[in-house]
């Protein structure tokens, strides 16, 4: 089973449990007549929400600028290989959000220089121990998760409800500070990848290559996980830490099964996330769930679905079922 598969599945048990602990306050007949009601009543279902809550828009206005940032950089994630680097780094952002918030610091600050030292400190621990990468991921993965659970729970009961929220997310509580904290980082995001998308193009998919055209692979990959920092910042508070794992890998793997050419793999994964995100934000308005955690199940949900149907086609039409091929390298793309 791919890296990528085995995280999205196991992010989809830890939304079940994360969704299942917010009450459903709604009565037994609503509870009947909702689930058809997003066909039956449309404009209640799709539309109302956003146009009589300005929470929801608020909430809506943080996932889309969570979603495009974790897109265009989980697009070289899932191409790279790195997804256990990628769920590491999304939990390693935990002591800096900690030390923030005991400090009454802004916590996005925080998460960057947790994110940042996390970042170092893989490079640091790879360069001088003969352990494989991902051992030195783990060891640090667990190590700065558990300082964080250090931390909080030395300052009681109060900071560890204050946790839950950091590791889950709270989207409805966003206010105009947040966005537009959280839209300077998505812009500095997306901007450095784009300025970068023809070395880390060709860094992907011939690093021999790279350094033969004077693209200077490594910087090229230290640079990659600056901007991998920065879009895990932009989106914890939409999904929480434990969650932004999906967006960061879900949409972009579900696109990598649809199309092939790097730019349309990164606009295809906006598209699916955004979509992700309206339907998560719907059912969890509606239905009283984690509206971060419906978010993301949501995000499995739609990769597991375009799995089955595309696995399907092949075995129709006779072609192997393989693991899909990635876009060529083209320094036109």
């Amino acid at each position: 089973m791919r890296p990528a598969t085995a995280g999205l599945l196991l992010t989809g048990l830890i939304l079940i449990y994360s969704a299942g602990d917010v009450p459903d306050t709604a009565s037994p007949a609503d509870r009947v007549d909702r689930p058809v009601e997003f066909l039956t009543d449309p404009t209640t279902w799709w539309i109302e929400p956003f146009t009589t809550d300005g929470s929801m828009r608020n909430a809506l206005l943080t996932a889309l600028l969570a979603v495009v940032p974790t897109s265009v950089i989980g697009t070289w994630v899932v191409l790279r290989g790195m997804s256990f680097l990628g769920d590491a780094l999304a939990h390693g952002v935990m002591p800096g959000i900690a030390v923030a918030f005991i400090l009454g610091v802004d916590t996005h600050l925080g998460a960057l220089v947790a994110a940042l030292a996390m970042v170092v400190g893989i490079n640091l621990v790879r360069s001088r121990s003969p352990l494989p990468e991902d051992t030195s991921i783990g060891i640090l993965f667990v190590g700065f998760l558990a300082l964080a659970l250090v931390i909080m729970s030395g300052r009681g009961e109060d900071h560890l409800h204050h946790l839950s929220r950091f590791l889950f997310g709270s989207i409805t509580e966003v206010d105009g500070d947040d966005l537009r904290r959280q839209a300077v980082v998505a812009v500095i995001t997306v901007g450095g990848a784009f300025a970068l998308h023809r070395p880390f193009l060709v860094m992907t998919f011939d690093e021999s290559q790279a350094r033969l055209l004077g693209l200077r692979p490594r910087l090229a990959h230290a640079a990659l996980l600056a901007l991998l920092a920065f879009s895990i910042v932009a989106s914890f508070q939409a999904v929480g830490n434990l969650l932004v794992f999906a967006f960061l890998v879900g949409p972009p793997a579900t696109a990598t099964l649809l199309v092939r050419r790097v730019p349309v793999i990164m606009t295809t994964a906006v598209a699916l996330g955004t979509f992700s995100a309206v339907v998560g934000l719907l059912i969890g308005h509606h239905h009283n769930t984690a509206a971060g955690a419906t978010m993301a199940l949501s995000a499995v949900v739609v990769f597991l679905l375009v799995l089955v149907a595309t696995s399907a086609r092949r075995a129709i039409s006779g072609n192997r079922v393989g693991r899909p091929r990635p876009a060529e390298p083209s320094l036109s793309r």
